[in-house]
């Protein structure tokens, strides 16, 4: 475990003074580009340290503080500054499109177009450039080897009397990942409210994060998991008995925005910041710990699937906002039932 960290932090210090080449520190106009920056973030601690950390290497200058969190405490967080009249955010990064959905209809965005959007589907960025999309986040089926002989290709297997009592999911009331999950699936196909009520009856035990429910499956304690993917592939290659199971009925997807506050103390550094994650740079840095690039061009960490090779489940945004805490409650009460 130690090593593979070890290893990862000096690919990112290669990707870092590659990108600097034999300057002394940032350029003249990277220079000017100074103060303090608050950053609220969904991601992982080590993974948003490592961003910060390359983008000072840019912009030495910008001290950055991190408030790390679930997306759902995130939002509240910002909420209770909004009623406040002091919001402290400067940028925020978090699970998902219908969240900066929300934030936008709120007019708490700042509309910023960014020449980094080069190479990003249009489908991944907001027509009024208030957020963009950051990378690709699948929700796939995770399977313990040691404890499933046979790996199944569909999401029923959840519901099925081999998972009874075995399974896993994230909340939807922490995570906005599992939120946005609850949405697409509830409204689709093959899937609907009965297919919760099932996993319920089935014995789906249900945790705050992502990261609860790669614990317990990677540890053996459940057989299968509903979880993002790339933890499930950093978990497989650190030697973990895990599988990635990209189910053929579909997979939602997530792309964890990025956007600028209205009220930001600081705009010349948050627009700095957006643009280094959207860059080829900031690309290469999430790429470097797992995550699937949104941007064109950029390789895709081994053990995970592109978007191009697999079936999307989506629903209109709009839609998903408007009925967001309505689902949460539904899901609650099937889960206290």
């Amino acid at each position: 475990m130690k090593k593979l960290k070890w290893m990862v932090l000096a690919s990112l210090t290669s990707l870092v003074l590659a990108g600097c080449g034999d300057n002394e520190g940032a350029s003249g106009e990277e220079a000017n580009i100074s103060g303090t920056l608050s950053f609220y973030t969904s991601q992982p601690d080590e993974d948003a340290n490592a961003l910060v950390s390359a983008f000072n290497e840019q912009y030495p200058e910008v001290e950055v503080d991190i408030f790390r969190s679930g997306t759902e405490e995130v939002i509240s967080k910002v909420q209770a500054e909004n009623q406040a009249g002091d919001i402290q955010a400067d940028v925020m990064l978090v699970a998902d499109a219908v969240t900066f959905e929300s934030l936008k209809e709120q007019e708490l965005l700042l509309p910023y177009d960014s020449e980094e959007s080069e190479g990003i589907s249009e489908e991944f960025i907001d027509p009024e450039n208030t957020y963009y999309g950051t990378k690709i986040m699948a929700t796939i089926l995770a399977v313990n080897t040691n404890e499933v002989d046979s790996i199944p290709n569909s999401w029923d297997v959840l519901a099925s009397e081999e998972a009874h009592e075995k399974a896993i999911m994230p909340s939807p009331l922490y995570s906005g990942a599992a939120a946005y999950n609850v949405g697409v699936m509830s409204r689709k196909d093959g899937f609907g409210w009965k297919y919760f009520e099932n996993l319920k009856e089935n014995g789906m035990t249900v945790v705050q994060g992502n990261g609860g429910v790669l614990q317990e499956v990677a540890a053996g304690e459940k057989s299968y998991g509903m979880v993002v993917d790339f933890i499930v592939a950093r978990a497989k290659a650190e030697g973990s008995p895990i599988e990635l199971v990209y189910p053929s009925e579909g997979v939602p997807v997530i792309t964890e925005p990025i956007g600028i506050m209205e009220e930001t103390d600081n705009e010349e550094a948050a627009k700095a910041f957006v643009d280094f994650v959207l860059s080829e740079k900031g690309q290469e840095v999430s790429a470097e710990f797992g995550y699937t690039p949104i941007k064109e061009g950029i390789e895709v960490p081994e053990g995970l699937k592109s978007i191009n090779e697999f079936d999307v489940l989506s629903h209109d945004v709009a839609e998903l906002l408007e009925t967001r805490e309505e689902d949460k409650q539904k899901f609650e009460q099937i889960a206290d039932e």
